[in-house]
C-alpha cells in the first residue's frame, strides 16, 4: 500500500489530530477508563472525543481526516466505532517523507 504523503502531511498539520495519533501510541496510557483492550480493538470514538474536549462531530472529522491519511484504522462495534494507529503505515509515511526531504 502507498501512502500519499500529502494527505498524510494535511492531516498532520491540525495539531490536536497530531495529538491523537500521539494519544493512540500507547492508549492504556491516554484512555485507562476504556473496557475493552485498546490496543486490539482500538478506542471508542466516544472516549477520544471526551478527552479532546471537542464536539463529537469535530472529533469526528479529525478522525476520518487521519483515516483517509491512512495513518489509523477504524472497527465497527455495534453501535461505536473503534480507532487505533496504523503503524505499519506510519513507519511508510516517514520512510517516504526522509526520501522527499
Amino acid at each position: 500500500m502507498t501512502i500519499d504523503v500529502n494527505e498524510a502531511l494535511k492531516a498532520l498539520a491540525n495539531p490536536m489530530r497530531l495529538t491523537i495519533l500521539n494519544w493512540l501510541k500507547d492508549p492504556r496510557t491516554a484512555f485507562p477508563g476504556q473496557e475493552v483492550d485498546p490496543e486490539t480493538v482500538g478506542v471508542c470514538v466516544s472516549i477520544i472525543q471526551e478527552r479532546t474536549g471537542l464536539s463529537q462531530s469535530t472529533t469526528s472529522l479529525y478522525l476520518a481526516a487521519l483515516q483517509r491519511a491512512q495513518l489509523v484504522t477504524s472497527q465497527r462495534i455495534g453501535p461505536w466505532t473503534y480507532y487505533k494507529r496504523h503503524d505499519e503505515n506510519i513507519d511508510a509515511f516517514l520512510k517516504a517523507l526522509q526520501e522527499r526531504i
